[in-house]
């Protein structure tokens, strides 16, 4: 992938907290030459001051691309900046949730090439997944581009349009959180029937890595992989029993839960 990152004159990233120094430090490890970015972030870590890149110098006289991943609140104030940029051939990358393209088309130009991605957390360490979009002006080698930057970090999903992105921001974007959620659900259960709370959460947090990972390894689909663990009539079968009833399981539960979260992302891009 290394060879295929080239950024011949300036990368610009507005933002570095944690989404954007996961992907700075995919990119400089994917071989983005740090010579070759300009980062703007009012509270750098040590990390970003030592990693030679251009820190908070204003924009490069030509820049390639601009990463827009500063807070959704704080977008407002971080644009007018980059005006001077649009409806030109410098193509911007969206990573704040709930910043709809036309918001970002009605400050930078209407012909602006623009990218809008929802990314996640397991970016942190290499294992995350992107939905990406581009608007009109946005060229196919341009979302090739967007693809390759974003996969210096994990998966990548292309969409259709960009109302998808409010279902990739609830199940993807939020689900992490869901998750984690699962663990503390899980050792808390554990604890109900008799575990301490340490064991109940190294049991919990093992076993929702480990069953991820494999997920993430095996060539089975995760019905096949349940059936897997499945032996008709036995511990399993009755704990399934309870998750998969129909109007109070997990499939009910979660089809609830993902659409509250799809319907905040419509409404915080109104």
């Amino acid at each position: 992938m290394s060879a295929d990152i080239k950024i011949e004159h300036g990368l610009l990233l507005l933002g570095c907290g944690k989404m954007g120094s996961a992907l700075l430090k995919g990119w400089l490890d994917f071989g983005v030459p740090a010579s070759n970015v300009w980062v703007t972030e009012p509270h750098p870590s040590d990390w970003l001051k030592a990693t030679g890149v251009h820190l908070n110098k204003g924009v490069p006289d030509r820049a390639e691309i601009a990463i827009l991943a500063v807070k959704p609140q704080m977008m407002g104030a971080a644009l007018p900046g980059l005006m001077a940029l649009g409806n030109g051939e410098t193509l911007f990358i969206s990573i704040a949730a709930g910043t709809t393209i036309a918001t970002l088309e009605q400050v930078l130009g209407s012909r602006t090439p623009i990218v809008r991605v929802m990314p996640n957390t397991p970016a942190m360490v290499g294992r995350g997944i992107s939905g990406l979009v581009g608007n009109a002006y946005a060229s196919a080698a341009q979302i090739a581009q967007s693809r390759l930057l974003m996969q210096a970090v994990g998966e990548v999903v292309e969409l259709e349009t960009e109302a998808q992105i409010d279902a990739v921001t609830a199940v993807s974007g939020s689900g992490p959180a869901y998750v984690f959620h699962l663990i503390e659900a899980l050792a808390a259960a554990g604890e109900a029937e008799g575990l301490s709370p340490g064991v109940a959460m190294k049991l919990a947090r093992a076993t929702v890595t480990g069953s991820g990972e494999l997920a993430y390894r095996s060539e089975d689909s995760a019905e096949q992989l349940r059936i897997n663990v499945t032996s008709p009539g036995g511990t399993t079968a009755a704990a399934l029993a309870v998750l998969m009833e129909p109007e109070t399981g997990f499939p009910a539960l979660l089809k609830r839960a993902v659409k509250a979260a799809a319907d905040r992302g419509r409404e915080l891009g109104k």
